[in-house]
């Protein structure tokens, strides 16, 4: 399956999954106070991170925010059938802002070391019945699941080009989510066949 972790070594990679996690928390608070210069300055802080990391690194970043445009989309739309045009940009540059550092954050962190996190900061929910290493491995799973999720899109646009002039848009939702749930029956399937997750 693939992974979200970027093959370009990179300053961040040597930092600790837990100073990462912890910065993603307290600037996702932060940025909810923000306003004005101190929130575009919130935005410039994150394109500084990732373009520290090269311009391979930096491409590879941007192409992971592309999910985020029908979002951007639709939030300006709506503040424009509101009649509040200039609240777009404080609900964009948040969302984009946290967004962002969470790829990088992604991009430079070992799946292993994130469920080891995990797995570490649920050890409270076993006293409630739950296993942290099933939770843990849920929460990895999803995060293997989002380049898969894109990669099949990307298959299925392709094939509808090639026997189709119009763009695929939403023509092609459909065969993206029964693709996406045959491989998430697929992974299910070699789980139990392993003992299940313990």
């Amino acid at each position: 399956m693939l992974t979200l972790t970027s093959p370009v070594r990179i300053w961040a990679h040597s930092l600790s999954a837990w100073v990462k996690l912890g910065a993603i928390c307290v600037f996702t608070l932060a940025l909810m106070q923000l306003e004005g210069g101190w929130l575009a300055g919130a935005v410039a802080l994150v394109l500084a991170l990732a373009a520290s990391g090269g311009r391979v690194f930096f491409a590879q970043w941007l192409k992971m925010l592309r999910p985020l445009w029908p979002f951007v989309a639709l939030v300006a739309l709506w503040q424009v059938w509101l009649g509040a045009p200039w609240a777009t940009f404080p609900i964009i540059a948040r969302l984009g802002a946290a967004v962002g550092l969470a790829n990088a954050v992604t991009m430079t962190t070992e799946l292993a070391e994130i469920l080891a996190l995990l797995t570490r900061l649920a050890r409270p929910l076993a006293r409630l019945g739950l296993k942290p290493q099933v939770l843990a491995l849920c929460v990895a799973l999803v995060i293997r699941f989002v380049p898969v999720m894109l990669l099949r899109y990307a298959q299925i646009a392709l094939a509808f080009r090639a026997r189709s002039p119009r763009r695929p848009g939403w023509r092609i939702l459909m065969p993206v989510l029964l693709a996406t749930l045959d491989d998430a029956d697929r992974v299910a399937e070699a789980l139990r066949a392993r003992g299940g997750a313990g």
